[in-house]
């Protein structure tokens, strides 16, 4: 699990150290840094899902911070399948320039402290490595020592990251074999959700905090229905392979007053219901271990459902998979309250940062929560807006 993220001339983040927890919420307004967060560790698994960020070789002794280290073709890429950042100009942070500019992120898990930098690069979209720590200790605990450096967890543990521009209403969506068999994976825009979900329709939910106790069996597929379902009651979801195509079509089917009605298309039962879909498998099919990112699980969702969302993100945090998530509603974070004081994730688990910042610099406030749900503090636009709004009308 990562415990804490550090970001040094990351886009707007000049240097900042984030403690993180199994379930931990982002909130904050527009471009303060949220998603940039998000970022940060998809490009770390983005290099090194590619090859670019090896973690095999330690650094040279007396290493200076001008050398860059003998491993051509070594750093952050930035443009690939999970992030597009553009080049090194859109990722320094503003106060930096020039051919001495660095750009470093680390990573904390339990004892262990790893750490990249990286050489600014004016239109390049791969940086080049400059420094590596790997990796180091404070804690007293003996680090991996040899040639050979194991690579941190969140690298290679089960990993979703689900953007907040996901699938929308289609007729189709595409069957790729390698995405949902070879690595598990539901594409940033959750892509290969409907094939994923006829995959592993038989796959079992284990019994724990993420097993629904209204669905008819422990299979995905009614796991994934019963949790549907507390978003729209009485919905049922089914995915087919489509023949001589490769595609799959989804539908959806509702048990009204007099029996089943005819299943639908997804264009006809409205947009959230298979924009929340990626989200459900996601939670669902994590495992101890697992990292799930995040991105507005609420949208498009009426406010039972954007509590509904907290209460499964949670319920996959006491699963013990890892969930950094980012909102904007209110409802996700009184949801997370509301898992806290119902005892489904204890207060150290949950962590919650606020974020607010001018476009330059970023400023971050924690406020931290008991056991019974309540914040240690309110900083001014922490989703304060109704009670700003009811003094308006009142007063």
């Amino acid at each position: 699990m990562i415990d804490r993220l550090t970001l040094r001339n990351f886009k707007a983040f000049q240097d900042m150290s984030l403690p993180l927890g199994l379930l931990t919420l982002l909130t904050g307004l527009n471009s303060s840094g949220k998603s940039s967060v998000l970022q940060s560790i998809a490009l770390l698994r983005q290099s090194y899902e590619t090859g670019s960020l090896e973690i095999s070789r330690h650094r040279p002794e007396a290493q200076s911070p001008d050398l860059r280290l003998d491993r051509p073709n070594q750093g952050f890429l930035l443009n690939g399948e999970l992030v597009g950042l553009g080049t090194g100009d859109d990722v320094l942070h503003e106060d930096f320039a020039g051919d001495k500019a660095r750009i470093g992120l680390g990573v904390d898990e339990g004892p262990y402290r790893y750490g990249w930098t990286v050489g600014y690069e004016l239109e390049q979209n791969l940086l080049p490595l400059l420094d590596v720590d790997l990796p180091s200790t404070s804690e007293g605990v003996a680090a991996p020592t040899g040639p050979e450096a194991v690579a941190p967890s969140f690298l290679t543990a089960p990993f979703q990251y689900l953007h907040a521009d996901r699938i929308s209403p289609a007729e189709f969506y595409p069957r790729d074999h390698y995405a949902v068999i070879g690595r598990g994976f539901l594409g940033v825009r959750g892509e290969h959700t409907v094939n994923f979900l006829r995959h592993h329709a038989r796959d079992e939910v284990p019994e724990g905090p993420l097993h629904h106790p209204k669905a008819a069996s422990d299979l995905l597929i009614d796991q994934a229905t019963a949790w549907m379902g507390d978003l729209c009651p009485g919905v049922d979801i089914q995915a087919h392979a489509i023949e001589g195509a490769d595609a799959v079509r989804l539908s959806y089917g509702f048990q009204g007053a007099l029996g089943p009605t005819r299943r639908r298309r997804p264009s006809n039962v409205g947009f959230g219901l298979t924009y929340v879909l990626p989200i459900v498998v996601a939670c669902l099919s994590a495992r101890p271990g697992s990292l799930v990112l995040l991105e507005n699980p609420e949208a498009h969702l009426h406010p039972q459902g954007q509590t509904q969302m907290a209460t499964l993100a949670a319920a996959t945090a006491a699963q013990g998979a890892q969930v950094i998530m980012e909102s904007h509603s209110d409802h996700v974070i009184n949801g997370v309250r509301l898992a806290v004081k119902q005892g489904r994730i204890t207060p150290a688990q949950a962590v919650f940062h606020y974020f607010r910042g001018d476009g330059t610099g970023v400023e971050v406030v924690t406020p931290r929560v008991d056991s019974d749900g309540m914040l240690d503090q309110w900083p001014t636009g922490f989703f304060d807006e109704l009670e700003n709004t009811l003094d308006q009308l009142i007063g």
